[in-house]
């Protein structure tokens, strides 16, 4: 209990009509906790023979320690170069095979998102509410708009367009060529909310986007006109920190299916053309998940990996042996999944049953975000703006079982 407690104090956007609320909450909540003196420390990582060989290519630093802060800076590669950004303002791009810098940029904003690249553009975003666009080959400036509230997801780069989601509610559309609003629509936010917000992503001819409120709406890109909304996560319970029910994590688009992940709350499959409901399973996740063809792998809010049916959400299997270790959401590899976690180590699971094939250590800083995977590489960044290039070579023979 105090794990999941403390979690939605130290990251919650606190306002101050809430902040006297929120301190009787915390005090009855913790006093609960100390009643029974049970407080459930992280899974200790024990010994094992690996079964897969993972090999470490490259590693690169960026400024700007950001432990403690859960921004959304996570590496995307893009033709074969590696995009990475920091809280500092540091914004680079290296080549992904050698780690070797093609430029580096200074924005001087503390940056908490991004980057996104689409085209010939890069954007990322800042804690004081700055969305800048840069070019992907140079690096140079082409525009900065300010938007007045911290963006804690990645912006979505469209054909003539950047969108972005807020922490304060706003889901705003923008001109890719100068910055300027082209549309914005706002979802009323919570007094408590967990800190981070879910991605808008584009399927289908529309932009579908996640919600504190537990709803997600998809929206026409042209006009902002909300096609359907759909409450998968309706808040439940007594008080404020029962009633959290977040949707954080990026929703993921398959085909003609919607997936969604909430905190407290359900993992769903939605109409992509409707937003009906198809199923639906008690869960809670506010960090992800990942999908192929056939299985859904979700870390939950305690830091267990579970692989869930597509078809119908029937859990298959569940991997606890990392628990209240902060996972990141998983990252696909092969035949193996790969995690993040609070001390800076990366797993490799078994798609198939969850076993655990191999482990690496990064820099000993938290890993925030989920790996960015391709081309048979797998690229993390730390808390500390360590950026790190793996490879998965090949199995180990004669492993344990």
């Amino acid at each position: 209990m105090m794990e999941r407690v403390m979690h939605g104090f130290n990251n919650s956007i606190l306002r101050p009509a809430a902040a006297a609320l929120i301190l009787v909450l915390s005090m009855a909540v913790l006093a609960g906790c100390s009643k029974d003196k049970r407080v459930d420390p992280p899974a200790e990582l024990v010994d094992f023979k690996p079964s897969l060989k993972v090999q470490r290519l490259w590693a690169a630093s960026l400024g700007g320690n950001s432990e403690r802060l859960r921004l959304a800076l996570r590496p995307v590669l893009a033709e074969g170069v590696l995009y990475a950004a920091a809280h500092n303002g540091e914004v680079m791009a290296v080549n992904a095979q050698n780690g070797r810098r093609n430029w580096l940029a200074k924005t001087k904003r503390p940056l908490s998102a991004g980057p996104a690249v689409g085209g010939s553009l890069l954007v990322v975003a800042s804690s004081d509410g700055d969305v800048i666009a840069l070019e992907a080959d140079s690096g140079r400036e082409r525009w900065r708009r300010a938007v007045g509230s911290e963006v804690l997801a990645s912006p979505l780069i469209l054909e003539d367009s950047v969108v972005i989601r807020t922490v304060d509610g706003h889901l705003e559309s923008m001109s890719s060529t100068d910055g300027t609003q082209r549309w914005s629509i706002n979802e009323q936010v919570p007094r408590l909310t967990l800190r981070g917000t879910a991605p808008p992503v584009f399927a289908g001819g529309r932009i579908i986007a996640g919600f504190d409120s537990g709803k997600v709406l998809a929206v026409d890109p042209r006009s902002g006109e909300v096609l359907w909304d759909t409450v998968v996560n309706a808040p439940r319970g007594r008080t404020e920190l029962e009633r959290l029910a977040d949707i954080d994590a990026p929703v993921r688009v398959s085909g003609d299916d919607v997936f969604v992940a909430g905190f407290q709350g359900r993992v769903a499959m939605l109409a992509l053309d409707s937003g009906q409901i198809w199923w639906a399973r008690d869960a809670s996740s506010y960090r992800g998940f990942a999908l192929d063809e056939r299985y859904l792998y979700l870390t939950n809010a305690d830091g267990v990996v579970v692989a869930m049916r597509r078809s119908d959400g029937a859990v298959q299997w569940e991997q606890d042996a990392m628990k209240r270790r902060g996972l990141t959401a998983p990252a696909i590899d092969g035949d193996a999944l790969v995690v993040g976690d609070f001390e800076g180590y990366l797993h490799w699971l078994d798609r198939s049953n969850g076993k655990i094939l191999a482990r690496q250590k990064t820099d000993g800083k938290r890993i925030t975000n989920a790996a960015a995977v391709a081309d048979g590489g797998v690229f993390v960044q730390t808390d500390s703006g360590k950026v790190l290039a793996f490879r998965s070579v090949a199995p180990v023979p004669d492993a344990d079982s």
